[in-house]
């Protein structure tokens, strides 16, 4: 079996002693070397070509991204940065993965404690993950902006639009959203795979980037329009049979608690053929049942394609499901859900 070759970035001898005790019982993954600073990281990243960058936290922030940002234009590869509970900058966070880090991660402490070997497991688990992504850089594309208004007819063949996003979703969701005129007439709802903490500070990042309120959806409250709704944090949100908001249990689905898939289905059983689901970049399968679920329902159904991803890892698998009608790059997204709501009519050809 080949091992996963891991570089650490990290300026702390307790940082790279916890991590090679972490290590070493784990037989697929490779320890190089540790890196002290941004330019020692580009020079060992040239030498040893690994499969992963584990950076920390503070480092790869301390230069205005500028590590992650040489990295990815000299020598792209799958970045996981790992920070500790008390380093929860949603807005530097949010920088580092705009500027090539692929996930963010609890750094681990060597000790015997059960929530030590569940942040043990979480870690590993993510170097595992990412290992597998292919990384390149992409051009920066313009997005149109969003119309003034949208005319449409009372009559509305949708009632609800609902997407789910992982790695690289945050900037595809800012993307989407931004195209879309102020009186967008559907609820949206979002699912996006984040890391504990950070829910409110992104929220209030995607309120400013795309105009639309941003909130976490409450019990018992009817979705409207005009508004972006999220799951509340390890919680999965569902629809009661009024269409209201269900606020579900702590239990994973997919392995992911928000999950893509519980609420796509929940609202495939609730609202039927007047959803909308739509599936942006992100690793993994979650998403795909969810969105086979509305398109059996008789809802329209989109996924990100596979050039415009950052990750073509939760569109791939609801294509090979059959659960996507169509299939489109992020930029030409948006437009489609505006042209679905300019007709009462279902296009179920």
């Amino acid at each position: 079996m080949k091992k996963i070759r891991v570089l650490l970035a990290d300026d702390t001898p307790l940082a790279l002693n916890n991590f090679q005790c972490l290590m070493s019982d784990v037989s697929d993954i490779e320890f190089l070397a540790c890196a002290c600073d941004s330019a020692q990281a580009l020079e060992l990243i040239a030498r040893h070509e690994p499969d992963v960058l584990c950076a920390d936290y503070l480092l790869a922030s301390r230069d205005g991204q500028g590590l992650l940002r040489k990295i990815m234009l000299r020598h792209p590869l799958p970045i996981l940065v790992a920070r500790s509970s008390a380093q929860l900058d949603g807005e530097q966070m949010r920088a580092l993965l705009a500027a090539g880090a692929l996930d963010c991660v609890g750094k681990p402490q060597w000790q015997f404690t059960d929530e030590q070997q569940h942040a043990k497991q979480e870690f590993i688990s993510k170097i595992r993950i990412i290992a597998g992504v292919h990384v390149f850089r992409k051009s920066p594309r313009s997005i149109a902006a969003a119309p003034a208004a949208l005319p449409v007819s009372s009559g509305l063949a949708y009632r609800l639009l609902v997407i789910g996003a992982s790695t690289g979703g945050p900037e595809a969701l800012a993307a989407v959203l931004k195209q879309l005129p102020a009186d967008f007439p559907l609820p949206i709802v979002c699912v996006q795979h984040i890391s504990d903490g950070f829910l409110h500070s992104f929220m209030v990042w995607l309120s400013e980037k795309s105009g639309f309120r941003c909130s976490a959806a409450q019990d018992g409250a009817r979705p409207t329009n005009k508004q972006v709704y999220f799951p509340q944090e390890k919680r999965q949100l569902e629809f009661d049979a009024a269409g209201r908001f269900l606020i579900g249990s702590g239990h994973a689905r997919d392995g992911h608690c928000p999950s893509v898939s519980s609420s796509m289905q929940s609202a495939a059983e609730r609202y039927g053929a007047s959803v909308i689901a739509v599936l942006l970049t992100g690793m993994g399968n979650d998403g795909a049942a969810g969105m086979l679920a509305v398109r059996q329902a008789g809802g329209m159904t989109i996924a990100q394609d596979a050039a415009s991803s950052v990750v073509f890892g939760m569109p791939a698998q609801a294509i090979e499901l059959g659960a996507a009608k169509m299939i489109l790059p992020l930029r030409d997204i948006a437009a489609q859900l505006i042209s679905l709501c300019r007709s009462p009519v279902h296009d179920l050809t």
